[in-house]
């Protein structure tokens, strides 16, 4: 019995890379959240936005170069596990884990906000859950279903 080994092959196309990378730093809790800060404590809140994204800047630079120093196919929790110790790659895995756990929700909610002005009628928690549904159902099915998912959604969160 031989075993047939499949190859990896590119789903999504440039455009999908492009407008999911522009809208993973836009962010949807950017347009909706920002306004209300930025209202509320005045120019302070741009500061803060301008040292978090160099802290950001300064952490992915620090990753970037431990991935070339020392590449791996574990996430960045390997990193904290090599240099700290068992118990700080175990944190920083289920904190990262925690993080998306609480950032779909809040995209899902961000998302349906906007889309909820467009049709007023249906609850926003409908919209919600169905855009949850329809991203997890896209993500069973393929990587090209995930990346035309994503792409018209990008567009529909820059646009707004």
């Amino acid at each position: 019995m031989k075993h047939q080994q499949e190859e990896l092959k590119p789903g999504l196309k440039q455009r999908h890379l492009t407008m999911i990378s522009l809208s993973g730093v836009i962010g949807a809790g950017l347009f909706v959240g920002s306004g209300i800060i930025i209202g509320q404590t005045g120019p302070g809140a741009i500061l803060s936005y301008v040292l978090a994204g160099l802290i950001v800047v300064l952490v992915m630079r620090m990753l970037g170069e431990m991935a070339t120093v020392n590449p791996n196919t574990g996430s960045f929790a390997v990193y904290a596990r090599e240099g700290i110790g068992e118990w700080a790659g175990f944190t920083t895995g289920w904190l990262y884990w925690f993080f998306w756990v609480i950032v779909i929700a809040l995209e899902a909610t961000a998302g349906a906000a906007i889309i909820h002005s467009w049709l007023p009628s249906v609850p926003v928690w409908i919209i919600s859950l169905s855009l949850i549904v329809l991203l997890k159902l896209t993500n069973i099915f393929s990587v090209k279903s995930f990346g035309e998912f994503e792409y018209w959604f990008s567009i529909i969160k820059i646009i707004s």
